[in-house]
């Protein structure tokens, strides 16, 4: 258990995790009580519209990515993080003061869903490249995992006391809480010992970087086929909002009801970021096995009779796609060299949650037209799709051979070139079902 938390024994890492865990809790209530608003005050029951207004909030990230990846390369990320909480913490009392004065309106809702799009376009890949000034070179996998661990924690509360707070006092004050909780990263930022931070090299301030950037993401194969993944599984299967609150009104619940599945959910988003801690090293065959798990998942859940026996399954859901997004993440952000990890983290980003433009009005519309269950099978043959790209790579780039030895055990080897360092990897597995390959360095 010890080394799961380890990074946690950072004094900086430390102050900056529970900050963003409070934080989080906020941002997990307003996503909730927005959504919610939106399927049934503002339209009537539109999956649709909470898919536009998900594409409003995620697009900015892909329109200004090339130049929110180099700004998270050039500046001091502890000051710019400090202004876009601030940021985000205005626009959550604007909206919470207009819903409370009973006049908003969904035009309204959309502005404010955009306006947060863009400051978050800005926040995103400065916060995910903080994380490795937080901690030494070797800590970055673990303190990535928990990030997903406090991001997901904070969903276990903040939808299933969003839904109380929305069934009792309104959605209103549940946007001014989420404000409020800004403040709680605000002071960890302040309270910071700034000369422990490890600063990485900038990059410099001439023409051709952004281009550059794309350049160094190009010459890797492997990042490649995890932004390839990443954008199949968060542009058609990370459409949760959608999933979550259709099927609470098919299985005739309120937004209590609701609120529980997404903190369900949770558990196992938890679970998979904490066995993600616990690798040394992140590697590509996990993010593959993860994708596959992911779509299986969600098939199962396509199928559930009942409300308690979908939310049984969304466990296995958020288990499977944390596993898959924390071991992505890791391995691009430790596999990318330090002065270009901003760049290459903002299209990881862009990717990631830019596709959401594209995807959440193509699943809101599947689930008006002919139900959230299919809607859902969108998200599964996400997955299967991902796990595919991944293998055939596999295959083809590292030369895969599988032959059965005279002892009847299957066993393969896999050769192949990777950037930085240049390994040779032998792997042998006697169980094609539990074995994961094993990775050594020549």
């Amino acid at each position: 258990m010890k080394a799961v938390f380890r990074s946690l024994g950072i004094h900086n890492y430390r102050l900056y995790f529970f900050g963003a865990l409070t934080s989080n809790i906020g941002t997990w209530m307003q996503r909730t009580a927005q959504d919610w608003i939106v399927l049934t005050k503002l339209t009537n029951h539109d999956a649709a519209a909470v898919g536009f207004t998900m594409a409003l909030q995620f697009g900015p990230q892909l329109l200004l990515m090339p130049i929110s990846g180099l700004i998270a390369d050039r500046v001091d990320r502890r000051k710019l993080l400090l202004v876009t909480q601030i940021l985000m913490g205005a626009l959550g009392v604007g909206l919470g003061l207009i819903v409370l004065a009973n006049v908003a309106t969904l035009w309204e809702v959309y502005a404010f869903a955009f306006a947060l799009g863009v400051v978050s376009a800005i926040d995103a890949p400065v916060r995910q490249t903080f994380v490795s000034e937080l901690v030494d070179e070797k800590s970055i996998p673990n303190a990535v995992a928990l990030n997903s661990a406090s991001f997901n924690g904070a969903r276990l509360i903040g939808p299933a006391v969003a839904g109380v707070l929305i069934a009792t006092i309104g959605s209103g004050w549940v946007f001014l809480f989420n404000a409020a909780t800004f403040g709680a990263t605000i002071a960890a930022l302040l309270l910071m010992r700034t000369a422990e931070l490890n600063l990485s090299a900038k990059a410099p301030r001439k023409s051709g970087q952004i281009r550059a950037g794309w350049k160094y993401v190009g010459s890797r194969p492997d990042i490649v086929v995890i932004l390839i993944m990443v954008f199949l599984v968060g542009t058609f299967g990370f459409n949760f909002p959608i999933f979550t609150s259709t099927m609470a009104v098919a299985f005739h619940q309120g937004a209590d009801g609701f609120g529980l599945l997404s903190s369900i959910m949770a558990i196992g988003s938890v679970l998979g970021a904490l066995l993600a801690a616990r690798r040394e090293k992140p590697r590509i065959f996990i993010v593959t096995l993860a994708a596959f798990g992911f779509g299986l998942a969600d098939l199962g859940a396509a199928f559930t009779p009942s409300y308690w026996s979908f939310a049984a399954v969304l466990i296995v859901v958020g288990l499977t796609s944390l596993t898959m997004v924390t071991s992505a993440n890791a391995y691009v952000q430790t596999t990318t060299k330090p002065a270009m990890r901003g760049r290459v983290m903002a299209l990881y980003m862009a990717i990631f949650a830019g596709g959401t433009p594209l995807g959440a009005p193509v699943v809101g519309w599947v689930a008006n037209i002919a139900g959230p269950r299919w809607a859902i099978g969108v998200a599964s043959l996400s997955g299967f799709l991902a796990a595919f790209v991944a293998l055939a790579w596999i295959i083809v780039a590292r030369h895969l051979r599988l032959h059965r030895a005279p002892d009847a055990r299957f066993k393969f080897s896999v050769t192949y070139d990777h950037m930085r360092p240049k390994p040779v990897v032998r792997s042998t597995r006697e169980d094609l079902a539990t074995s994961e390959i094993a990775i050594q360095r020549g």
